[in-house]
């Protein structure tokens, strides 16, 4: 299976986002899945993936063939996406994403609650949601490390 990667694209065009050149839909390359397995197998430090973009969410197929791949091989997997929770679980594809993730910071950029002293995010409206919890307890559930 082949991703498109670098950059990922985005729907959301987010003010003050701090990667634009993501939001185009007709740019990226792509990329064999088993190619960037293959690269994070050569890193004995890195212990797990961070999908983010863009929005991985718009190639739920790719992204959660390389997600569920990833947990596979015992790696971490994070996503950042600019959906909120509630609205991938409704969806049929992303939720396939979702399920594959475990870390999500979900919700846009909001430039008017931005706050550089947050931990991995950038503006307060997001949350860092316990995906694997979640599910467990079939409830939202936050990570400790808001």
């Amino acid at each position: 299976m082949i991703i498109n990667i670098l950059p990922y694209i985005s729907p959301h065009h987010c003010d003050g986002c701090h990667n634009p050149a993501t939001h185009d839909f007709n740019s990226g390359n792509l990329v064999a899945i088993e190619t960037i397995l293959d690269e994070m197998k050569k890193n004995p430090l890195l212990d797990g993936i961070t999908l983010s973009g863009g929005e991985p969410f718009e190639q739920p197929e790719a992204f959660c063939e390389l997600a569920r791949r990833s947990q596979e091989l015992g790696y971490h997997v994070m996503a950042y996406t600019g959906y909120t929770y509630e609205t991938l679980l409704a969806k049929k594809d992303q939720r396939r994403l979702l399920e594959n993730t475990d870390l999500l910071v979900d919700g846009k950029f909001e430039m008017a609650q931005k706050s550089l002293m947050l931990k991995f995010r950038g503006s307060q409206n997001q949350r860092i949601i316990d995906v694997n919890k979640s599910r467990r307890e079939n409830r939202l559930t936050l990570s400790e490390i808001n």
